[in-house]
């Protein structure tokens, strides 16, 4: 029992700690250094740049460029809703961390309405939502349109104390559960779910458009300013 206690405890370390400390983790072809979750580059004007991409003016095509061809492309929708058009990557490195990421695609519900009607098939996911594959010609003009937010979820689970070592501390704590808090970073255009059931989830927009991240949590009545 000791012996397996201890296979777990240095597997976990093997995990989080790439995480924790830079330089470690280091894969072949990719800068271990560059790219990180952390390293948030803002322009003084509302805007902002993640792992070489600019959320609100890079177009689906440019992340293409940046984190590969391996995207897969499809309108998401709940029931009795039109849905978002997304791009997913199983998995992404971004610098020595390895993560599933999603970018939310700037099309309007009826451009994406018309999407569906021209869609090849839809298949349905986890519950009742729909992955619906975009016709060929929608799927190479999706290229040019811009990404609105990208979202990222890291293969090691991570811990409050964690976060805010990484990122400095939120602007705004928001618990919308005993396990679930956002760590609300405006000045970042970013909103840091930790959630000790299940996977963390970080989603990026251009500080401008924080309010995209902020306005879905207006209702929950525990949400204060951090030191509050």
């Amino acid at each position: 029992m000791k012996f397996a206690l201890s296979i777990i405890a240095l597997i976990l370390v093997a995990l989080i700690v790439p995480f924790l400390f830079p330089g470690m983790g280091k894969r072949e072809g990719v800068d271990p250094n560059s790219n990180l979750p952390w390293q948030i580059q803002l322009d003084g004007q509302g805007g902002s740049s993640v792992f070489g991409l600019k959320p609100g003016v890079s177009t689906l095509g440019e992340v293409r460029q940046k984190l590969g061809n391996e995207i897969e492309v499809a309108i998401i929708a709940e029931p009795n809703e039109v849905g978002l058009l997304e791009g997913y990557y199983a998995q992404v490195p971004l610098g020595f961390v390895l993560a599933k990421l999603v970018v939310t695609i700037d099309a309007s519900g009826e451009m994406v309405s018309a999407m569906r009607e021209r869609a090849l098939k839809a298949k349905h996911m986890e519950s009742t939502t729909r992955r619906i594959t975009l016709h060929p010609d929608d799927l190479a003009a999706a290229d040019s349109l811009p990404v609105r937010a990208i979202s990222v979820i890291p293969t090691v689970n991570l811990d409050e104390a964690t976060v805010i070592q990484r990122f400095g501390p939120p602007g705004e704590r928001v618990a919308v559960s005993e396990k679930r808090v956002h760590l609300l970073y405006p000045d970042k255009g970013l909103d840091v779910v930790v959630d000790g059931e299940g996977k963390e989830l970080l989603q990026y927009v251009a500080p401008r458009h924080f309010a995209l991240l902020r306005e879905p949590l207006a209702t929950v009545e525990v949400a204060k300013p951090v030191g509050q």
